[in-house]
């Protein structure tokens, strides 16, 4: 049955992809290029709206009576989506944007009961309990995805890649732990993403995204996995280690935490928009849109099958977090000379190790 609603996910999404390509065009809900962007047409920024109306819809078709939970993820995604198109739109404050996902979060905790309330066994405690400090916790959290999530929105394919690397690797955490709720949700989830995927990555018969996430899609998208995360870790009928959720998407989040600090340092606002990401630095190094994004979902799968194995082979929780502190220094020290982190990945993208053809060197001033 989880196949089938996986399927029905993939053929919903594709319908409405379609109808909203001339309503988008209509409504004028397009991104244009200009500064940062590298598309050179005006695209239909309605692909996040497309994958929650495919996942509400198939999700619906399982209910068999009213359902808090579930009806507390419509409200609260509906929530973000909204404002995700408004801010597409006329470009909102962010401190809007913030309220507005600090609400979404709160009917979560609230709506549907879903908060982080421990950690597991860290900091060489056994079980270590936020107490008071889990609603603010979750919350903190959940912000933080949807920001990480739309902060790697800068190339095609790339965050629907991420995602999905994430949702697999969820699905498999979640049947590995014999929470079968959870991994068959998933397949929906990745059903609506595949489709998606089909229209916003590049391929030989598709030079071009035909479609964007926009901001109302990569602020659903982070809320998803934030609550699936929060769902897996905090079940102790089927426990997986919350430390295994920051090897999920650990693209997204050390590159989020490395620039925001970087940014933090100078003055600036930890939201100011600026060509340092991760793909832009692979992009500038040879790497197209299409392998960026393979490449960093293939690092994102890797990190999290290492992360999982050493699970259970019981390493220590803290020596988890240590290692991805690490990773995250390693991000610091990397792209603190902006013309290193360059190099690095052209360095990678020579070895020919990724099928492509050596970069020449840069012309000498």
């Amino acid at each position: 049955m989880s196949i089938e609603r996986g399927l029905l996910a993939v053929a919903v999404t594709v319908i409405v992809l379609l109808i909203l390509q001339p309503v988008a065009r209509k409504l004028n809900l397009l991104d244009y290029p200009a500064g940062r962007k590298d598309h050179a047409h005006p695209t239909p920024i309605t692909g996040g709206l497309a994958v929650a109306i495919g996942i509400a819809t198939t999700q619906t078709f399982s209910l068999a009576a009213f359902d808090r939970e579930l009806w507390s993820f419509f409200a609260a995604s509906g929530l973000l989506i909204v404002t995700g198109i408004v801010d597409d739109k006329y470009d909102l404050r962010w401190y809007w944007r913030i309220g507005i996902q600090v609400v979404a979060a709160l009917i979560m905790v609230y709506g549907a009961h879903v908060r982080v309330e421990q950690l597991g066994p860290a900091f060489g405690i056994e079980q270590f309990s936020l107490g008071i400090v889990a609603v603010p916790f979750t919350v903190f959290a959940t912000v933080g995805l949807i920001n990480a999530i739309n902060m790697i929105d800068g190339a095609d394919g790339l965050s629907g890649l991420l995602v999905t690397a994430a949702l697999l690797m969820i699905a498999a955490a979640a049947h590995y732990a014999g929470n079968t709720v959870i991994a068959e949700r998933q397949l929906i989830l990745i059903g609506a993403m595949l489709a998606f995927l089909l229209f916003n990555m590049r391929f030989r018969w598709q030079p071009k995204a035909k479609v964007f996430l926009g901001n109302a899609g990569s602020a659903f998208l982070g809320f998803v996995i934030a609550w699936q995360v929060f769902r897996l870790s905090q079940n102790p009928g089927h426990p997986v280690s919350p430390a295994l959720a920051l090897w999920f998407l650990p693209i997204p989040v050390m590159d989020t935490l490395v620039l925001m600090l970087r940014r933090l340092r100078v003055g600036k606002s930890p939201f100011a928009a600026d060509r340092n990401h991760i793909h832009h630095l692979m992009m500038e190094a040879g790497f197209g849109p299409t392998q960026t994004g393979l490449v960093l979902a293939g690092f994102s799968l890797v990190c999290g099958l290492i992360a999982a194995q050493a699970m259970r082979l019981d390493v220590p929780t803290p020596l988890l977090l240590v290692a991805f502190g690490l990773l995250c220094a390693a991000w610091f020290w990397l792209t603190r000379v902006r013309d290193r982190a360059i190099g690095f990945f052209r360095a990678l993208y020579n070895t020919g190790l990724l099928g492509h053809r050596k970069m020449p060197a840069p012309p000498v001033p």
